[in-house]
């Protein structure tokens, strides 16, 4: 009875070795967009010892032993022996003569940028402006990133997974960006209409207090974009009025302002009572400035005129000094009048 068991045995394990299959060449390509971490499926399979492991240009792969990071390798083709496994050599305590297959989780990470990353506050941030004292802003934007040390990124971030997606990272560094924008935004002593002069500063100010953030999950940030600030509708109404009186010099002025504008887009609705309201108030100005009698020319002319004219003398062209009305000649610089 015990042999029988023990011929099963034999017999299960034999079939398992059947089945085993050997590696010679690990390589990935790139199947979707935004995947930045892959585990290379390795369920009853072992890697043939002087195997081929092709790594492309944007790429880095690494080998892990019992869910440590062993060996990493750039791009390139390389041949995978005792020689350029050491990590994995002495972890597992090969002979450097070590020829037979063996069995370690390959993992590949995308190196190129995820780019166009968009990023922008979901609901307004209150701050305190130096000129319209508490506001509320929004901003929005892009940034770009890659993947700088896969060691910290497996560890930290990726784990064991089949596959890691870009979008997974999402949530996590936008409200990043937005806890840090709110911050610089707190503490700038930059105005709300100047902000717009300074989208540059303020982009670099922002990837510069992100970047640490980045570091720490084994990301590198190596763009970062203020696309726009701006405030909500309601609040950029009352911006645009005050911005209005500023332009007309005070207030008598803005109101004549946008009384003509309100005129004028009246005028154009001739068909309503609008149109109507107007063309009555033009007759009436027009009415007023028919009876007003008209000032006599003398009371028009400025003072010096009067005397002038009273006097019987005039201004030389040349000079300007007072010559006799009917002279011809300047007495003074002989120009002819």
């Amino acid at each position: 009875m015990r042999g029988r068991v023990l011929r099963q045995g034999a017999r299960v394990t034999l079939k398992d070795f059947l089945h085993k299959q050997f590696i010679d060449v690990i390589q990935w390509n790139e199947p979707d967009d935004g995947m930045i971490a892959y585990r290379y499926p390795m369920q009853d399979m072992e890697i043939q010892n002087g195997g081929q492991l092709t790594v492309r240009e944007s790429q880095v792969a690494v080998f892990v032993n019992e869910g440590k990071v062993a060996d990493v390798f750039g791009p390139g083709l390389h041949t995978l022996t005792t020689r350029n496994l050491p990590v994995l050599t002495d972890l597992l305590n090969w002979d450097k003569a070590f020829e037979s297959p063996f069995k370690s989780d390959v993992y590949f990470f995308s190196t190129r940028l995820q780019i166009d990353q968009k990023w922008g506050t979901a609901t307004p941030i209150t701050i305190r402006d130096k000129e319209f004292g508490a506001v509320r802003l929004r901003g929005y934007g892009i940034y770009s990133y890659r993947i700088a040390d896969p060691r910290t990124f497996f560890t930290q971030v990726s784990g064991t997974r089949q596959a890691f997606y870009a979008s997974e990272l999402d949530g996590q560094l936008h409200d990043t960006i937005v806890a840090r924008m709110t911050n610089i935004f707190a503490n700038s002593d930059i105005s709300y209409l100047d902000m717009a002069a300074n989208q540059a500063a303020l982009g670099a100010k922002i990837a510069e207090e992100m970047k640490p953030t980045f570091v720490t999950l084994g990301l590198e940030l190596t763009q970062f974009v203020v696309g726009s600030i701006s405030m909500p509708d309601d609040l950029q109404e009352i911006i645009d009025q005050r911005i209005g009186v500023g332009m007309a010099g005070d207030l008598g002025r803005y109101t004549q302002f946008e009384t003509a504008q309100a005129l004028e887009l009246a005028a154009a609705n001739t068909g309503g009572t609008a149109g109507m309201g107007v063309g009555m108030g033009a007759g009436v100005a027009m009415a007023q400035a028919m009876m007003t009698p008209p000032k006599p020319a003398a009371a028009l002319a400025g003072p010096e005129t009067a005397v002038s004219t009273a006097a019987g003398t005039k201004f030389c062209i040349e000079c300007g000094k007072q010559v006799p009305a009917v002279a011809k000649f300047c007495p003074e610089c002989g120009k002819a009048q």
